[in-house]
């Protein structure tokens, strides 16, 4: 058998080193949205697939919302990978109508677990028994009906309207029955009474059976079954915050016993069924740049997000759209280094301007110069199925998910535009298409055309980033190259930390980059490529610093961005050789 500890006479010991790492394959088309929605977490990136889990998440849009849902939802066309942070300004959630007796309690600002899990003992169970799940006016629609079990010996539970929900009625665990307890069972149901979630009134959202008012109680797996814990892990709908014990009338009571000492038939007599309708939630104000500032920030830290596209909305200034496109390239450029900000003029620049040209120019010169920045000049009619209107949005979600769709299609390295790859999916017309003057304008300052081509259809026509100087980097191929490349070399380069700095190690690392930029350059996003890692650029001094150095030296593939045809008229009786070279 092989020896695992170090032999004590002469042996042959074995050891294997795999060399048969490479560069991983990442991911590189994700986008990041901030925008205002109905429902779901606030201030947490969630990610969504498609528009079907866009509503599942976040609720459909209303006529508050519906650009910023569709802007997110657009991007989904051409990719599956969303991530959406919610941000809310004044918004507070929904909660049980008879809370404090009087309707006076605090309104409770949920916005996501952990912050549930911070605050939850400062929510009062003398002010609120139930809460809805996330903030906004949505949660208005929800309310929880229950059941306990029953100990005056009606049949309440047979005259439930929600019986046909459960399989039996509430009565005694046997965790309970076990320890000399009785009807501690109780069913909960959460219903859409407003029909705001199903468009259904009364329909049940989700329901909770035979679970227990005792506070030590677990199910016959262990886990436990108190209900007030169960809620709260499980329900997509609302929190459950105490007991209501300053109701007018207090709905039903739980047992504080442990195992040991549990008070008996903790259920009321009388009746036993009963609901709480939530109420007072609100959406708020309309969100600010210090909203979309806040929300973006969720993904500054480059280890727990991955961002390829940081969407910008559509403010409607000028002053406004810059502060949160400059904003968002300082995240970009400064913070993450691995993704590009993506982003249309302010909105009063393009709709309804009479020179929207010089308007977007004039706002794409606000922006930050940067090779992390794309601009488009234009916003998309688009139909709204669930507000029956045609509303427009900014064009950058959809310039983002063409780029998405790109890496899908092709690879990150191929300029996005053009017929092949830059056309716009399912939109009903432009806010206007540039002529080709007003293209030439438009692209001078950096700002990429979005046009009605005949016969090839509305296209992204341009393919560069923000950089005003000149550059290989002011290309939105040779940028997005870069970072998939920086992205997934620097995965790799992981494996050499905390290893010696030495001929082995360096070697090593070379033999892992080269094969991986080799197949780079056999897909043609590179003309050629040199790695250094050796001596020469790991000195002595550097190796005393524990610093590793390996420089790659990159050629980038160009996209052609202008066509020269040239037609020649020969005479009769010249040879083509005669003249060819010479016009």
């Amino acid at each position: 058998m092989a020896l695992t500890t170090p032999s004590q006479s002469p042996a042959i010991v074995t050891k294997e080193i795999d060399l048969t790492g490479g560069v991983p394959n990442v991911p590189t088309s994700t986008g990041a949205f901030v925008g205002e929605f109905r429902w779901g977490p606030v201030q947490q990136p969630t990610l969504v697939a498609n528009e079907a889990g866009l509503v599942e998440r976040f609720g459909s849009p209303d006529s508050d919302n519906t650009v910023e849902w569709h802007s997110a939802a657009y991007f989904l066309r051409y990719s599956s990978d969303l991530s959406v942070v919610r941000e809310i300004n004044g918004a507070v959630n929904g909660w049980d109508s008879d809370a404090g007796g009087s309707g006076t309690a605090a309104a409770p600002v949920v916005k996501n677990r952990d912050n549930w899990d911070n605050q939850i003992g400062a929510l009062k169970d003398s002010d609120h028994t139930f809460v809805s799940k996330w903030p906004g006016e949505l949660g208005n629609s929800l309310e929880v009906q229950f059941c306990t079990a029953d100990s005056s010996g009606t049949t309440d539970f047979d005259a439930w309207a929600y019986k046909g929900a459960f399989d039996a009625a509430p009565d005694t665990t046997a965790w309970d029955s076990a320890r000399g307890s009785s009807k501690d069972e109780i069913h909960i149901a959460v219903i859409d009474a407003g029909g705001l979630f199903t468009g259904v009134k009364n329909s049940v959202l989700e329901t909770f059976p035979f679970l227990s008012l005792s506070t030590d109680n677990k199910s016959s797996d262990g886990a436990t079954n108190f209900v007030k814990n169960v809620v709260n892990n499980a329900s997509e709908y609302v929190w459950m915050a105490g007991f209501g014990t300053s109701h007018t009338t207090p709905p039903f009571s739980a047992s504080a016993g442990t195992a040991s000492t549990i008070a008996k038939n903790k259920a009321k007599t009388g009746t036993v069924t009963g609901s709480m309708r939530m109420a007072n939630g609100s959406d708020g104000s309309a969100l600010t740049t210090s909203e979309y500032a806040t929300g973006f920030d969720e993904y500054e830290d480059v280890d727990t997000t991955l961002v390829d596209f940081l969407i910008a909305p559509g403010m409607n200034s000028q002053v406004d759209q810059t502060a949160v496109v400059n904003d968002l390239v300082a995240i970009a450029q400064g913070t993450r280094k691995d993704c590009v900000v993506v982003t249309s003029p302010n909105r009063a620049a393009i709709i309804n301007n009479a020179n929207p040209v010089t308007a977007a120019v004039t706002t794409a010169n606000t922006f930050t110069s940067s090779s992390y920045l794309i601009v488009d000049n234009n916003y998309l009619k688009v139909y709204d199925k669930f507000t029956d209107q045609y509303i427009f949005i900014p064009a950058s979600s959809s310039t983002a998910g063409i780029m998405a769709a790109t890496d899908y299609n092709a690879a990150p390295w191929f300029s996005p535009a053009g017929p092949r790859r830059g056309q716009y999916l399912g939109i009903t017309a432009l806010a206007y298409s540039p002529k080709k003057t007003d293209r030439d304008t438009l692209y001078k300052a950096g700002v990429n055309p979005i046009a009605n081509i005949p016969g090839q259809g509305v296209l992204l026509f341009g393919d560069k980033t923000k950089l005003a100087r000149p550059s290989a980097f002011d290309r939105i191929n040779v940028r997005r190259l870069f970072l998939g490349l920086e992205r997934a070399i620097a995965i790799a380069a992981r494996n050499v930390m905390f290893e010696f700095n030495d001929e082995f190690t360096r070697a090593e690392f070379k033999n892992i980059i080269e094969p991986f930029l080799r197949e780079i350059q056999g897909r043609r996003g590179i003309t050629d490529f040199q790695v250094i890692c050796d001596d020469t650029n790991n000195t002595p001094a550097v190796i005393d610093r524990n610093e590793f150095i390996c420089s790659i030296f990159i050629k980038p593939a160009r996209s052609i961005n202008y066509v020269t045809l040239n037609f020649v008229a020969v005479r009769t009786g010249v040879e083509f050789s005669e003249v060819v070279g010479t016009v």
